[in-house]
């Protein structure tokens, strides 16, 4: 440095720095370390930053005044730099200046040209705020401070005024450059920052606003004034959105499965997660292969580089951690020297300060890119199993919609949560040697005895770790095991609700409820333990060490500069001992999840190629040649030896017994099913209308579009068609009407036509058509015949494969194929098959009607709806029996109103243009009225979390357990003061020269205090958890018994998803996050509450800076709070809707696959998904102020104990400041937040209960029956008056709305009586998974002997006695593994077997076929000969023989008479009788 600057000028002077009253720095190392460094920052920086730039092009941005002004304050610098150097050689005439006067202008000048240039750069490549030049620019104006100072305390005796100059002049011009940097440039052209209306301003924050979050500010200020609403928050960064992350993950995948060897089976390998079909995916367990793809790799390839930079800052933070023991070493050591000058204390205060700030900004940078990347995984991993789960046969899927949906709530949840602090993986290690190292200079090596305890720590440690994972394995298989059954309850909720089978079903839940809890239980001890390993850890190696260096030898004195460096040292240390089990245990869960997304998307798929599916060409549409199909490989095959040629544009109908394979075939078509053997060929595009009917949570013209442009003609008469017109005059909105989740305020006969209605608009080569005339009654499906399947139908010309059970259409159908156990029977047209007189010719002898010819031809000469007629023939209807017809009219009530109010351009099928007029009349007619929508948007609390909230869980857990837990931490915390107390008492000894004489007593107390801590740590924790399971068990009981309490119109208008999250998220948030949440709260408030009192009892004049901190940090806290509470409440929202829109896609996969919109449902789920993400600012915009607040403390203590350095001993300035270094008032915050963010009619009336054996007549009587389903609605039932004894066969019919299902509920609304004396059948039957025997009779209440009996008569005895269990026949979900005919028979045998004294049937045999369907009618004529029978049906010759039929039209009794009275009127009846061909 002589050499550089000369000998008179020297680099370092200790008199005029460190010992001097008004210390300055030597001008040699001004000019040289303080000028460079800076520079040195910058060219270091330059090469990355410069590649950065280059391969990050964000559009070019405008010159604006700053942009000017930067560039030309830059090129100010550049000359005044070089104008120093010229000076400096135009000097040299007069004498010989050192080279540091050349060297230092020459290196500032070219970095000024550099920042200059990448000024300039930034601009071009849209950088609108930058971080690399504002530190540049920061340190600059630092280092520039120190000669600053210097050049204005020698004025007076500095000679060079040109060269004073100059440096004020690049002082004020590197000021300006750094203010200038503050500000922000604006958005480049053509960004979609532009574009978007509420974008993020995240992504245009200059760099302060980023490190400090300040963007967030604006959010925190609206969300303090008001509660925010979804309309608040800003959009999601293009970067974490769906459509970038998931297809980013799926790539990684995709590759990761491309490595092992191809399977052997006629699978394709799962890799392409996207390809339109797929197998069976079942979550059990079976053999990987020896190169079994990772999920893990994939994960990491994907979303890496991110994470890294978190990493980065991490490591940063992990060095500077160490900066402040060792200014606290200092400290202490500047208290007890006398004589030493007063700002070396100010400067280590400032400096302890500005290291914990630092401190703080590098750590929430590393949070937030670690939160970021968890936000990704969870986008991803929700993408990726959705595009999984889509192309799956409903039959696979269904099976684990429980398991699929934890998969997408609590498993990706997991890896959210775990990004968060997976870098202590590697960070806590690291901070554990770097404490030792420090710890060994400091103590030496007693240090060892420390790292003893810590290695004996380690097995404790995995034990817990290893049980742990156990543990949760268990718990995720009984919580998949808890949602799948609460998933078919809730879809299976009516036919619970009117068997009155709740209590069966709840046991059921609680039983496995059971099961996790006692899971949870030992979860509980185990954290506990570690909760108590981990609090005891630094005491324990803190004691040891001590213990040992004083008592090893005699000459080793504990002081205080020892002590509470080494104390603030392993409170350091805590950290990573405290975290390290906690992420190896969330490492531990995380690894169990990703095993199951790993299996669930590693499992093969169909192959896509199964259905040669070319356009069209060949004479047949449909060819399947010898095939053979199964749903699964492993299970024998369904279909044997398929043979068939349909014709282009003929029409098919498949004919056959329930369980013949009907269905199954048009699966295999679909391609839905295995093919073993054969070949199948579809040509040109598919429609598909399946045996159930699949209807969107949408609106009914969206339903009927399905993603298709409206032309408004075409539509039309395709209502025309499906007979869908008059239903639109009913519906308050018209084809705006918005249809709840699972068509839920549509009777059956409506979704089958709007079904059908997708099917013509979608405009096809081949319709698959299963069964869709069953659930609508013969008028209508006449209609349906000629105007649309039939041969002229408006898909004449058309392929058409119909699967019926109704023989009066088969005459006209071009080709007829008659299916016996999976086989084809007999195929060929209507009058071959009569010909050949085989089984079916024998069958149609029995059934057919002589008159259906002549039928025809009188039918083809009147017109089909005439206008007045309308009001009784719209349809019959084919809902459940809980979607009454009150409830359906007040459904209509609310459902949303029509907006289209377009005139007509065209004439539809056979209807003349005034009733068209007629219909746009009545839509106008209804624009004006407002009406709610039917499902209503979930709506989130707002404000403050009520305190009976907090109380209702402390009462879960228990008040009296409540306050001991809340005593024992504060009885634990005193411990702990106790100790430190203590130690600082201990370390005075030393000042004393008595250290000696009291080792032992000193030690032993200390150890008494410590362990006295340990054992209170783990009776609190304990008791916590188990308050905790107590509290989980009490809520989630509340929950279910609640839930099914609630009255069915709750489930009519509340999508399942929405309670199913509940189950799901919500229950895991109260057994899982909610404890470790309450523990890290009430740790944390603790420590913070003893900081607070070690500090003020040690410097008493820190009371008066607590005052005002605690305001500001009670008021930055509630600011905070109110937003976060609110932004976690709508992110609650916005999940239910992902696990609704899953559900949907689930039921209805094979009708999305076949008209190929998979991409559309995909692009839906992901801005669900999106849109949930948006609420999940995991904002550190707290933590970086309350940690400010800490960092104050910090200041304060230290500023304190410097000006009573006097008054005050080394041991206590040496507490408090070590107690300031570890408070974390951001993390009690946040547990504040989290706390707020997470916590939301009896059957039996004893006195009122009648006799076991009542009703003992089965009569039942209305008089003057009127009844509306609430106040404010239209009545549904008027004047009702009948009296039916009983005995007699009742048959109901009537038009949609008439109000029969109306009036067969109001029986089951006297409550009391509902489980004795009524069986209800439902027209959907609902099967749940389990044995057969269990959905017959799940109280177990008959002999077997009394079921094989009803199976006998339901016609089953055949089919349950060919199946190897048997009774105990494991029925799938939804009963998924039966047909529907066989599900409508079990539903039959359940109503059998209660041989109750009333039974009402809601068509109950619509998919059976008619031989089976008159054998039922003759079960029910016989079995219940004694009982009152009401029976809806749209067959009107089963109710032909009853003793009376019962015509509503209207909620009124139209007619009332026996069949043949009602026949001779020539009434309503008479009109039905005719349409159906029975007169």
């Amino acid at each position: 440095m002589e050499r550089l600057c000369g000998p008179e000028r020297p680099f370092w002077e200790a008199n005029l720095t460190f010992h001097a009253d008004r210390p300055d720095l030597p001008e040699c190392f001004q000019l040289t370390v303080l000028s460079w460094l800076p520079c040195i920052c910058l060219w270091a920086a330059s090469p990355l930053y410069l590649l950065y730039l280059k391969r990050n092009n964000r559009g070019y941005i405008m010159m604006s005044i700053v942009n000017r002004l930067k560039t030309a304050f830059g090129l100010l610098l550049w000359i005044v730099c070089w104008a120093d150097l010229f000076y400096t050689i135009h000097q040299r005439k007069e004498f010989s200046p050192p080279p540091v006067y050349y060297v230092t202008p020459l290196v500032l000048g070219m970095t000024m040209l550099l920042a200059t240039f990448l000024i300039q750069l930034e601009r071009l490549r849209g950088v609108q705020s930058s971080g690399v030049l504002f530190i540049f620019w920061f340190l600059s104006v630092l280092c520039a401070i120190v000669p600053f100072r210097s050049k204005i305390l020698q004025a007076s005796s500095q000679s060079n005024a040109f060269q004073l100059t100059t440096f004020y002049l690049y002082f004020g011009l590197i000021v300006c450059e750094l203010i200038l940097c503050c500000f922000n440039e604006k958005p480049p052209l053509f960004s979609s920052v532009v574009t978007d209306p509420n974008p993020c301003p995240e992504n245009t924050a200059g760099f302060l606003s980023t490190i400090t979050f300040w963007w967030f500010t604006r959010m925190a200020i609206k969300g303090y004034k008001k509660p925010l609403e979804a309309k608040d928050l800003w959009s999601l960064n293009q970067r974490d959105s769906s459509k970038n992350m998931v297809p980013k993950l799926l790539l990684e995948w995709d590759r990761e499965l491309a490595k092992p060897p191809p399977s052997t089976t006629n699978h394709v390998g799962g890799a392409d997660s996207r390809s339109p079909e797929e197998g069976e995916v079942l979550l059990s367990s079976r053999k990987a292969p020896s190169r079994q793809p990772s999920f893990m790799r994939a994960l990491v390839k994907a979303f890496g580089p991110y994470f890294l930079i978190g990493s980065a800052f991490k490591l940063l933070q992990d060095v500077i951690t160490f900066v402040n023991p060792q200014l606290l070493r200092m400290l202490i050591s500047f208290i007890k020297q006398k004589g030493v000058p007063d700002w070396w204390g100010y400067a280590l205060a400032f400096l302890m300060f500005f290291t914990a700030v630092l401190q703080t900004l590098i750590l929430h940078q590393h949070f937030q890119y670690c939160f970021v990347t968890g936000m990704n995984v969870r986008t991803a991993i929700i993408g990726a199993i959705y595009r999984k789960v889509l192309p799956l046969p409903e039959q696979s899927a269904l099976v684990h919609r429980g398991e699929v949906v934890n998969l997408m709530s609590v498993d990706a949840q997991r890896f959210m949560d775990l990004t968060t602090f997976l870098n202590m993986l590697w960070s806590a290690p690291i901070q554990i040697m770097l404490a030792l190292y420090f710890l060994w200079q400091n103590l030496g090596p007693s240090v060892l005895a420390g790292v003893a305890v810590m290695i004996l720590l380690i097995p404790l440690n995995a034990f817990i770790a290893m049980k742990t994972r156990a543990f949760q394995v268990e718990q995720m298989q009984y919580k998949d095991e808890r949602i799948k059954l609460m998933n078919e309850i809730l879809n299976g909720i009516k036919v619970l609700k009117l068997y009155a089978w709740e209590k069966s079903f709840i046991q059921k839940v609680l039983a496995i409820r059971q099961k996790e809890l006692n899971v949870l239980r030992k979860t509980a001890i185990l954290g506990a333990l570690s909760t108590m390993a981990w609090t005891s850890a630094p005491f324990m190696v803190a004691l040891t060490t001590f213990a040992v260096y004083v008592t090893v030898d005699e000459n080793n004195v504990l002081d205080a500069e020892k002590a509470f460096v080494s104390l603030s040292l392993f409170n350091i240390l805590r950290f990573p001992l405290n975290m390290l089990p906690q992420v190896i245990s969330s490492l531990v869960q995380a690894s169990v999840s990703l095993k199951r997304i790993q299996s669930f998307l590693s499992h093969n798929e169909l192959d896509p190629e199964s259905v040669d599916k070319k356009g069209p060409g060949t004479e047949f549409a449909v060819t399947v040649i010898n095939g053979m199909f199964t749903w699964d490989r492993q299970d024998p095959p369904v279909l044997h030896s398929i043979n068939m040629m349909v014709p282009q544009g003929s029409l098919l109908a498949v004919v056959g017994h329930v369980g013949c394979g009907k269905s199954s075939l048009i699966s295999a078509l679909l391609g839905e099913m295995e093919k073993t053997e054969g070949d199948v060929s579809v040509r040109g595009s598919v429609a598909y209308v399946p045996q159930q009917a699949w209807i969107q949570n949408a609106s009914l013209r969206d339903n009927i579009l399905f993603g298709k442009a409206l032309d408004e003609c075409k539509y039309r008469s395709v209502l025309e068609a499906c007979a869908l017109t008059p239903d639109l005059e009913v519906l308050p909105g018209g084809d705006m009407t918005e249809i709840g989740e699972k068509g839920i305020n549509l009777s059956g006969g409506q979704r089958q036509r709007v079904s059908l209605a997708r099917a013509l608009y979608s405009d096809a080569d081949v319709y698959l058509l299963d069964d869709p005339l069953s659930a609508v009654d013969s008028h209508v499906a006449k209609h349906i015949f000629d105007n649309l399947i039939g041969p002229e139908g408006a898909l004449k010309g058309k392929t058409r494969i119909l699967v019926t059970h109704g023989i009066t259409f088969l005459p006209q159908v071009h080709n007829i194929m008659v299916m016996v156990e999976g086989r084809v029977s007999e195929m060929g047209s209507y009058q071959e098959l009569l010909k050949q007189n085989g089984a079916f010719a024998e069958f149609l002898r029995n059934y057919t009607l002589e008159d259906i010819i002549e039928e025809d031809e009188a039918n083809e000469e009147e017109e089909l709806f005439p206008e007045d007629a309308l009001s009784n023939h719209t349809d019959i209807v084919a809902s459940e029996p809980t979607i009454n017809e009150a409830k359906r009219s007040f459904l209509r009530q609310i459902s949303i109103i029509s907006a289209d109010g377009e005139g007509m351009r065209c004439r539809s099928v056979k209807r003349s243009s005034c009733s068209q007029r007629k219909h746009m009349e009545a839509q106008e007619k209804k624009k004006p009225q407002e009406v709610d929508k039917l499902i209503q948007a979930e709506t989130a609390e707002t404000g403050k979390v009520k305190v009976t909230v907090y109380l209702e869980y402390a009462k879960a857990v228990g008040l009296v357990l409540s306050v001991v837990i809340c005593l024992l931490y504060g009885c634990q915390s005193a411990a702990a003061i106790g100790a430190n107390v203590w130690l600082s008492d201990w370390t005075n000894d030393a000042a004393t020269n008595r250290t000696q004489e009291r080792v032992n007593m000193r030690v032993g107390v200390y150890a008494a205090l410590g362990i006295a801590q340990g054992i209170l740590v783990m009776i609190s924790s304990l008791t916590l958890y188990m308050g905790n399971v107590g509290a989980a068990r009490k809520l989630h009981f509340n929950l279910v018994t609640n839930k099914l309490h609630t009255p069915q119109s709750f489930y009519d208008t509340t999508p399942i998803g929405r309670i199913i999250n509940r189950f799901s998220k919500d229950v895991y948030v109260i057994d899982e996050a909610l404890p470790a949440t309450v523990l890290m709260f009430l740790g944390t408030f603790f420590v913070s509450l003893s900081t607070l009192i070690v500090i003020v009892s040690s410097t008493p004049i820190f009371a008066v800076v607590v005052v005002p901190l605690i305001f500001v940090y009670i008021f930055v806290q509630r600011f905070y709070v109110a937003t976060s509470r609110q932004l976690k409440r709508l992110e609650s929202v916005s999940r239910s809707p992902i696990y609704s829109h899953f559900s949907e896609t689930i039921t209805g996969s094979s009708v999305i696959r076949a008209y190929g919109r998979e991409s559309a449902f995909v692009r839906m789920s992901d801005s669900k998904v999106d849109d949930n993400q948006k609420s999940y600012y995991r904002v550190l915009w707290l933590g970086v102020r309350i940690e400010f607040i800490g960092n104050c403390i910090v200041l304060f203590a230290a500023l304190f104990a410097v000006t009573g350095k006097e008054s005050l001993s080394p041991g206590l300035v040496g507490l408090s400041v070590s107690y300031a270094l570890q408070v974390h008032y951001e993390r009690l915050a946040r547990c504040m937040s989290k706390n707020d963010k997470q916590i939301s009619a009896p059957w039996e009336i004893q006195d009122k209960k009648p006799p076991p054996d009542w009703p003992t007549q089965g009569n039942v009587q209305f008089k003057d029956y009127s009844v509306r389903y609430r106040e404010g609605l239209d009545l549904v039932l008027k004047n009702l008056s009948i009296s039916v004894t009983g005995g007699e066969k009742i048959g109901i019919v009537g038009r949609t709305g008439a109000g029969k299902s109306s009036m067969t509920l109001c029986l089951f609304d006297y409550r009391p009586a509902r489980p004795l004396c009524f069986t209800p059948r439902a027209q959907e039957p609902v099967l749940f998974s389990g044995t057969l025997r269990m959905n017959l009779d799940p109280f177990d209440a008959y002999s077997d002997e009394e079921v094989w009996k009803v199976l006998q008569h339901a016609h089953l005895h055949k089919f349950v006695s060919n199946q190897p269990a048997q009774l105990l026949l494991e029925c799938a979900e939804g009963g998924e593994n039966l047909s529907m005919g066989q599900r409508q028979l079990v539903c039959l045998a359940r109503a059998l077997l209660r041989k109750s004294r009333i039974l009402i049937l809601d068509e109950a045999t619509a998919s059976i076929d008619l031989e089976t369907d008159d054998l039922i009618q003759s079960t029910i004529r016989t079995q219940f000969e004694e009982c009152t029978v009401f029976t809806i049906a749209h067959r009107l010759n089963t109710i032909m023989d009853y003793t009376r039929v019962l015509v509503l039209d209207k909620g009124k009794i139209a007619e009332f008479d026996t069949p043949t009275n009602l026949l001779s009127k020539r009434g309503i009846f008479y009109g039905m009788a005719k349409d159906a061909g029975l007169v």
